[in-house]
């Protein structure tokens, strides 16, 4: 990786030019053939596999390294201009937060407004009723109250055109009576707990499978 002072770098984007690379690979699909064509019958055969297993945990520790060797420094690139862009796209993204929001805000105001209005115009349109129900008339014209305007939803500008949908949307509220389809399970959790050693869970068998160790010679 080479960096320059104009804030450009050249990084290394091909693995399969690099001579350790080929080497691992050439060796990985010899140990693949030979588990292809490999027969366990004794105990000596595994103290003989041992040494297999043994090069392939260098060779996958070799490819990993290799591997982090040529993401690392583009990582890091990644991560410093996301950083970057950040900084710089935090204010607008602010901007456009605060300005919806005050939009929105307004729009239910006027709907809130608007169903008062109504709410009060029933109220005096009933009492008039009621009214005449009993003395026959009705003493003075019901007065209503008069409607606000609607809430623009649409708006077209030279500039751009404004719009508004409804979106559904959902939270739980009491989850036993959720229906089971739409109980997620948490395995991650609970291969934690199963393996610091919790006895038991409810709905859950817990049970023990070998699997080998390998630990290559430093």
């Amino acid at each position: 990786m080479q960096e320059d002072d104009l804030g450009t770098a050249l990084v290394n984007v091909s693995p399969s030019a690099d001579e350790a690379v080929q080497q691992f690979k050439t060796e990985a699909i010899r140990l693949r053939e030979y588990g292809q064509t490999l027969v366990i019958a004794s105990d000596e055969d595994i103290v003989a596999v041992t040494q297999i297993l043994s090069t392939v945990a260098k060779v996958k520790k070799g490819l990993e390294d290799k591997r982090k060797e040529f993401v690392g420094p583009l990582q890091g690139y990644v991560k410093s201009i996301n950083d970057i862009f950040k900084g710089f796209s935090d204010p607008i993204e602010e901007a456009d937060r605060l300005i919806r929001g005050k939009v929105l805000e307004f729009q239910r105001a006027q709907e809130a407004k608007q169903r008062e209005i109504e709410e009060i115009n029933r109220m005096r349109l009933e009492a008039a009723e009621r009214e005449k129900a009993i003395k026959g008339e009705v003493s003075e014209p019901v007065e209503l109250v008069e409607s606000v305007p609607e809430p623009l939803t649409r708006v077209t500008t030279e500039a751009g055109t404004l719009g508004k949908r409804m979106v559904r949307k959902w939270e739980v509220l009491d989850f036993s009576l959720l229906p089971d389809d739409y109980k997620t399970l948490d395995s991650a959790r609970i291969t934690k707990v199963v393996r610091a050693g919790i006895p038991e869970i409810p709905g859950v068998r817990i049970y023990e499978e070998a699997i080998l160790t390998v630990a290559p010679a430093e």
